[in-house]
């Protein structure tokens, strides 16, 4: 390859040396920016690549601020690291900045040895809070007990120590001195807040966290790395990217359709207003509080299949339940055989279901994990309903309210079918058939709010990122059609059935693998796991590409 020894460079005139001074035409001027040497090399290396373009760098960090974007997502950006100056640290970018992004990038910057630096990309204001934690509704509880809610599993009373540190604080919640006790969402969410806010003002090891207020649209991965577009149209590198945005939601409908995550108020919902809510789980019990906290008087009715309503939780401690005797990879039917049987005997010793359930929950990942697609899908179909209210329960104050809007007849729970929803001038018309019965009823309502959680495939969700994956080759849905295919150590599978070394998800979205994975107890325990792969393979992708730089390519 030719050096060029070049100390200036020539313009035709002013307007020419205007618009390369701007970066808004090409040529030379100045040696560090450009040179002919630079041309020569970046040319051959994409040439080399199969890319459309070349960046030479002398360290890959600059690439933070180079903006390179593809051309084309089939031909990615070819980066060469040519100079002596080695940059040996990890670049992580995690897309979503709720409760699973800083849980993973706590865990990720814990150990301040480690040559790891994390990008958190997240497009609301305030970072933590995603869709759970951003409620300002006191009434919204966690549904966890908050000794339960730690963000580490080796500090399991971390957050009730946060807690009781703050009480007497402003945090305008009555205090409590029982950690069975079940906090506003709101102050959880200042939890995962205050865990991030020193990692950004540490000055022993500044830059090791950023966060970016933006978008992600697009995700492209490489040889060398990855490259995340924001809707701005920036572009940032790393090596790793992770997917963790969290409770995904379908694209919104119009007419009638409220978003159950908007308050009442800001959604135009009259007080008077005939509010059908589809489905019965916690989802709904949230939206009929935010009716109940603005005085609403109209009438609600809350509409699933089964016509379940979430338990309550109660002071009760967890079973022990040794592994040896947990029927892991049976049947679906006789797996439910198996725990009807040991909380019929745990019963008739004086205990609680409860205490079986929460006994289970260990090992309930691992149970799901060796179910046939077969037996998970009957599970879905005709168990979950069941699982879901027994294992996912409202804290005792929320069930005292509900029943009290039960019993007052604001709220009406129905067990039916919907059959047709017909759109008018005044709302909607509804036609249902109750359970057991082949009589169509019908029902006119001015409002409808969509609480049913899952019902939403990924494929249809409005996530600009998760389309363009889709839609892309890079991941796929899963057999069930629930969440995006990962492999049980968070690995985003492609279109081809390819496990991905760059590319990974935590949180919800990874359901389909995983199941029980909406829950903080879960998702940190996930993250964890997660965090300590993603140090080892960065050092075994270092170690890789070192070896691999020890062979010369022709110039």
């Amino acid at each position: 390859m030719p050096i060029y020894q070049t100390i200036s460079y020539q313009v035709r005139d002013t307007g020419h040396a205007a618009n390369l001074f701007a970066l808004t035409g090409l040529g030379n001027i100045y040696t560090r920016i450009m040179n002919p040497t630079n041309d020569v090399l970046e040319k051959r290396v994409a040439t080399l690549e199969s890319g459309v373009a070349a960046l030479a760098l002398a360290k890959v960090a600059r690439l933070r601020n180079a903006g390179v974007d593809s051309v084309n997502r089939k031909h990615y950006v070819a980066i060469m690291q040519w100079s002596g100056a080695q940059d040996d640290r990890k670049q992580v970018i995690i897309i979503g900045g709720g409760a699973s992004g800083v849980l993973l990038a706590c865990h990720l910057l814990r150990c301040p040895t480690d040559d790891l630096d994390v990008t958190l990309i997240e497009k609301r204001p305030n970072v933590g809070r995603g869709i759970a934690y951003y409620t300002a509704n006191p009434d919204h509880l966690l549904n966890v007990r908050a000794a339960n809610m730690s963000a580490f599993p080796d500090q399991p009373d971390h957050f009730w120590r946060w807690l009781c540190a703050r009480q007497d604080s402003g945090l305008n919640w009555e205090p409590c001195d029982d950690p069975f006790c079940f906090v506003p969402r709101r102050i959880y969410g200042d939890y995962i807040a205050s865990l991030i806010a020193p990692l950004l003002s540490d000055a022993e090891r500044p830059g090791r966290l950023r966060v970016i207020r933006g978008e992600c649209i697009s995700i492209d991965q490489g040889r060398y790395g990855v490259a995340i577009t924001l809707a701005d149209g920036s572009c940032h590198h790393g090596d790793f990217a992770v997917l963790a945005t969290g409770h995904e939601t379908a694209p919104s409908c119009t007419g009638c359709y409220v978003d159950p995550w908007t308050p009442p108020a800001d959604a135009g919902v009259d007080e008077d207003a005939r509010i059908l809510i589809l489905g019965t789980g916690l989802s709904m019990v949230d939206y009929v509080l935010s009716l109940i906290l603005v005085g609403h008087k109209g009438a609600i009715v809350a509409l699933s299949r089964r016509g379940l309503l979430p338990h309550a939780h109660r002071s009760v401690q967890p079973l022990p339940i040794d592994q040896a005797d947990v029927p892991f990879g049976t049947d679906i039917t006789e797996l439910i055989r198996w725990l009807r049987k040991l909380i019929n005997n745990h019963l008739g010793q004086g205990g609680d279901w409860r205490s079986v359930v929460d006994g289970i929950r260990p090992f309930s990942q691992q149970i799901w994990g060796r179910l046939s697609i077969s037996a998970r899908r009957r599970f879905l179909e005709h168990a979950r309903a069941w699982w879901d209210v027994h294992r996912h329960r409202m804290a005792p104050e929320v069930e005292s309210r509900i029943n009290a809007a039960i019993a007052s007849g604001l709220l009406t729970v129905l067990a039916a079918k919907l059959c047709v929803i017909e759109s008018d001038e005044a709302g909607a018309l509804i036609r249902y058939r109750r359970r057991g019965t082949n009589h169509i009823e019908t029902m006119q309502v001015d409002k409808i709010v969509d609480c049913r959680g899952m019902g939403a495939t990924p494929l249809k969700v409005i996530n600009p990122v998760l389309r363009s994956l889709f839609e892309h080759g890079l991941a796929r849905l899963d057999p069930l059609g629930i969440g995006i295919d990962v492999t049980s150590e968070c690995a985003v599978i492609d279109q081809l059935g390819i496990a991905s070394e760059r590319l990974f998800a935590v949180g919800p979205l990874t359901r389909a693998t995983f199941w029980e994975i909406v829950a903080v107890p879960d998702i940190r325990n996930q993250c964890l796991a997660l965090a300590t792969r993603l140090s080892r393979l960065g050092d075994a992708i270092s170690l890789r590409s070192a070896s691999n730089g020890k062979s010369s390519a022709p110039m």
